[in-house]
């Protein structure tokens, strides 16, 4: 199989969806790779490097888009990538096409099969290909909210970790799962005090064994939002339903609640977001205000540390790249958590919750490979 690694073009998007590492495993099994020219460059990642591990340059994403069985990338599609897709060709990449109508109709037109990361399952029931970046986005969302609520920022001016005889920034994180559990990290690390809100009994159960009395658990509710907002410093919307558009948890009249000068950072914008308030942003300018509150709405949040990302990213998907490249669709067939990443083929949505979500007729992803 020939398989093609365009340039990332999103803004301020510096990873890349294969590493070195990962075109020499994929050309030891047979494969063809190309690497778009300069494609790692930001990070380290050499056109000399590329061609010692056998795959080889080529100087435009249009090349590869034109000969390549399967384009391996990082972040969705932009609109001049999807003009170039073409029927057949296998697409793997974050799709999240929920809140993306524009997208999702493009590839739909595309008649490629198209594989998002964000919904391959593993038998644990966990996003395996979600997780490294859910870690990153996680871990960054208390930095870049510490440094949003500097008074220069437009922030309240409070330190998160306080000093002694000042009190610490209080933090409240909404969703306990992998974004969660790594933003709570963080922030008690940072000497923050640290809330969390999750609907799941069990996982308030695991973190509070795993924490004790370093963070306070909570059942999330309307009232519990409304209770903490007023004391909240900085809020973490970190909620996710799978392949679906996130739900909105607080509403624009709520941010009344909220001091002067708080900070939301929204992990879930690439889902359309969870609170009223959020739009997407980039790392050029990062934050807007409303109503007196600062909004932290980057939608590549680990696109910040594209070093980090790549290879952190590129160990969990790489696995499956070979299994693709190997199987080709059959791969799906034969291994049902690849086959949930399937949200698009020959021009019908085959995951539920983006049909449900944009009104689509969905086709089950196994019906559609077969017919």
């Amino acid at each position: 199989m020939l398989i093609g690694v365009p340039k990332e073009i999103k803004n301020h998007e510096y990873r890349i969806g294969l590493t070195p590492a990962g075109a020499r495993e994929l050309t030891s099994h047979g494969h063809q790779v190309w690497v778009q020219r300069d494609g790692g460059k930001a990070i380290g990642l050499t056109n000399e490097m590329y061609e010692k591990a056998g795959a080889k340059i080529v100087d435009t994403a249009a090349e590869i888009f034109a000969k390549a069985d399967m384009i391996i990338k990082v972040k969705e599609p932009q609109p001049v990538e999807c003009a170039m897709l073409r029927p057949g060709q296998l697409l793997y990449t974050y799709l999240h096409l929920a809140p993306d109508p524009e997208q999702t109709k493009a590839l739909v037109k595309s008649g490629a099969t198209c594989i998002a990361y964000e919904t391959v399952t593993d038998r644990k029931g966990g996003l395996p290909l979600l997780a490294p970046m859910s870690e990153v986005a996680g871990r960054m969302s208390i930095q870049a909210g510490a440094h949003a609520l500097e008074k220069a920022q437009g922030g309240s001016g409070v330190l998160l970790g306080g000093v002694p005889g000042v009190k610490p920034a209080e933090v409240l994180v909404i969703g306990g799962g992998v974004v969660g559990i790594n933003a709570a990290r963080m922030a008690m690390g940072m000497n923050a005090r640290v809330t969390i809100l999750d609907r799941s009994l069990d996982r308030l159960k695991y973190l509070d064994e795993l924490y004790g009395d370093k963070i306070t658990t909570l059942y999330s509710t309307i009232d519990a939002i409304e209770e903490l907002l007023p004391q909240s410093d900085l809020v973490i919307g970190a909620v996710l339903i799978p392949g679906a558009a996130a739900p909105k948890l607080v509403s624009r009249k709520q941010l009344g609640l909220m001091k002067p000068g708080s900070v939301l950072v929204d992990v879930a914008i690439d889902q359309g977001g969870c609170f009223e308030t959020s739009k997407a942003t980039t790392h050029q300018v990062p934050t807007y205000e409303v109503d007196g509150i600062i909004h932290y709405c980057v939608a590549n949040m680990p696109g910040g540390v594209a070093r980090t990302s790549t290879f952190a990213l590129t160990n969990a998907t790489l696995p499956y790249a070979l299994q693709l490249a190997n199987k080709g669709k059959q791969a799906m067939l034969d291994d049902v958590h690849l086959l949930n990443g399937l949200n698009v083929h020959a021009g019908k949505i085959t995951y539920e919750a983006v049909a449900k979500d944009l009104g689509y007729d969905y086709v089950p992803a196994a019906q559609a490979l077969q017919s």
